[in-house]
């Protein structure tokens, strides 16, 4: 039987970052003895953190057939299946797990977010809620009840439970950053949303860090390559990777990237396979500890880090508080600022925040104009088709069903009076859970959105399905305060005009700077009243929607949001400019 200390080690490598080391020594361990389970389970669990998660499940199941009471390892092994994308297993784990100890509260944390998966939310949330009776003021599983909340369409109880675990626990980073993500889905007044994550500054530990902080050295030598670092979660088949493509790909020679994984991909994904091919180094962190990230960032002597998740699932932010680069910029996966010491910039453009109004987030501004980003098309997209002649005028959205506000409803509504007989197309993964699907559909009811005027197209398998969807909608409806960008951008591609309202902050503005970018300006309203006029214009010339159809995609791939090289450049003439003036002229903490 292998030592403690030895497997204790292996998993110390692990969450330094140092993955295959820690694989190699267990391995070996297993190899000289396949019925030492305590090393198969370390082995399991490091396969899982690989992201290698076939011969993670094989060799869990070899040791749950042995141990079928221990809840823990049932507990490690609904976690591997949840991450390989087999919810279903994963909750049959842990239910197992509960049976076998029902004191093993652990459990309830990975059951929330495993029922969410399986589209059974009101099931997640009263798991969650049976969670907290049993031990009240959770906030790792009030987070996760919050999750379940937006994914059963109710997201004002969500953003209340938030508001309420932030108010016990002030200074917990991790729980105020999940209240600010949920607040970008509701109609918060401007100046709150501001306000609240400008607080983000003042949680304590991060105060405290970031005040003794101190950056790497600037040892660049004149006229040597930018070091360039990228931090993300979703280095994967996830649109975050996509819109980071253009920048990685055509990044010039000069520029020496390294790329730090921190998330899992399934297995054989293969954009994170061109990710990896295209940068100078990739660094898997999926299993590291935030100051081991933090730790093998600074090692590489990075001129620049940008982190590409900010306060969403997908971001470390956590790992940036001993500020582990010079200059640190927030880019493309968050729609506001991070409100982090330690983030010195924000990639944004002169449409999502003007230079004419005040600036809402604590970070520097680099407008990259005309757009922040650059759409990177599937290559196997299906043609173009409009509806069939017979069929009603139809509007639709495919966004995530959260964005879909109670205002936003109303205002599509109108939009649905203008046009008699017309109907509405909506496509989200959360609306396949039923209960979730009937939440929403009264509130649509509430606005004036008569269910019988509604279709709901169910998950498609493949992004080339998903795509061929669009072939039954008319056109597409922006969402408001949270715009769509992904579902805006394939929208466009598949031939279907975008109808977007100019709002009054960055995530309510990037559908304008999208239409912008791709030479359909004429689709932003400037209010709700011509937001309905360009919707009811668009829907009374079918002539016109049938030319879109067919020209449009071409309109698109020759404009500045396809641009690639063009973006690439203006990115990294930014990033220069900005490393220069910080180097003549550093910036002080705020």
């Amino acid at each position: 039987m292998a030592s403690r200390a030895s497997l204790d080690k292996a998993l110390g490598e692990a969450r330094a970052g140092r993955i295959d080391a820690a694989l190699r020594s267990v391995r070996a361990i297993v190899q000289r003895d396949r019925n030492d389970w305590e090393a198969v389970q370390v082995l399991a669990m490091l396969l899982a953190d690989a992201g290698e998660f076939t011969q993670a499940i094989h060799h869990f199941g070899r040791v749950v057939a042995v141990a079928p009471n221990a809840a823990p390892l049932r507990n490690n092994f609904a976690n591997t299946l949840l991450a390989a994308g087999r919810p279903r297993e994963a909750v049959e784990q842990w239910r197992a797990a509960l049976a076998v100890d029902p004191s093993y509260l652990g459990a309830y944390l990975g059951l929330t977010n495993a029922l969410v998966a399986c589209g059974d939310a009101d099931a997640a949330v009263a798991a969650g809620r049976e969670g907290l009776a049993q031990r009240p003021d959770w906030p790792q599983l009030e987070q996760n009840l919050a999750n379940a909340l937006e994914a059963a369409m109710r997201i004002d109880e969500a953003v209340a439970l938030l508001r309420e675990c932030v108010a016990r626990h002030p200074r917990d980073a991790r729980v105020r950053s999940r209240y600010l993500q949920a607040i970008n889905y509701i109609d918060l007044p401007l100046a709150d949303s501001v306000a609240e994550h400008r607080a983000f500054r003042e949680c304590g530990e991060q105060a405290a860090a970031a005040l003794a902080a101190t950056s790497p050295g600037r040892a660049r030598a004149s006229g040597a390559g930018l070091r360039l670092g990228i931090l993300s979660g979703d280095m994967r088949t996830h649109s975050v990777a996509y819109f980071a493509l253009p920048l990685i790909e055509r990044r010039g020679a000069s520029v020496r990237l390294t790329i730090f994984s921190t998330g899992h991909a399934k297995e054989g994904d293969a954009l994170r396979s061109r990710l990896s091919g295209l940068a100078d180094e990739w660094v898997d962190l999926a299993a590291a500890t935030d100051s081991a990230i933090a730790a093998a960032m600074a090692a590489r002597d990075l001129d620049v880090l940008i982190e590409l998740g900010g306060h969403t699932s997908g971001g470390r932010l956590s790992a940036l508080t001993p500020k582990p680069a010079p200059l640190i910029i927030s880019a493309i996966g968050y729609p506001n600022s991070t409100g982090h010491r330690s983030v010195d910039a924000r990639i944004v453009d002169s449409i999502t925040d003007p230079c004419s109004e005040p600036s809402q987030c604590t970070e520097q501004l680099l407008r990259i104009d005309p757009c922040f980003l650059c759409y990177s098309p599937p290559p196997d997209a299906p043609e173009p088709a409009m509806p069939l002649p017979a069929a009603p005028i139809t509007f639709g959205s495919f966004n995530l069903a959260t964005k879909i506000s109670p205002r936003c409803a109303r205002l599509w509504a109108q939009v649905l009076r203008s046009v008699p007989e017309s109907r509405l197309l909506l496509k989200s993964q959360a609306i396949a859970d039923a209960c979730a699907r009937e939440r929403l559909l009264a509130m649509l009811a509430e606005a004036g959105v008569a269910r019988a005027r509604i279709d709901v197209i169910e998950p498609t398998a493949t992004l080339r399905d998903h795509l061929g969807c669009y072939a039954r909608m008319h056109i597409a409806l922006d969402t408001l305060p949270y715009n769509g960008t992904t579902t805006t951008c394939e929208a466009l591609w598949m031939g279907v005009p975008v109808v977007t309202l100019l709002g009054d902050r960055h995530a309510a503005r990037v559908g304008a700077s999208l239409l912008h970018a791709s030479s359909c300006a004429e689709w932003v309203a400037a209010t709700e009243a011509e937001f309905v006029a360009r919707a009811s214009a668009l829907a009374a010339d079918i002539a016109q929607l049938a030319a879109l159809r067919q020209g449009l995609r071409a309109r698109v791939a020759a404009s500045t949001l396809c641009d690639q090289s063009a973006y690439a450049a203006r990115v990294i003439a930014a990033i220069e400019s900005f490393d220069a003036a910080s180097r003549s002229s550093p910036r002080s903490s705020l």
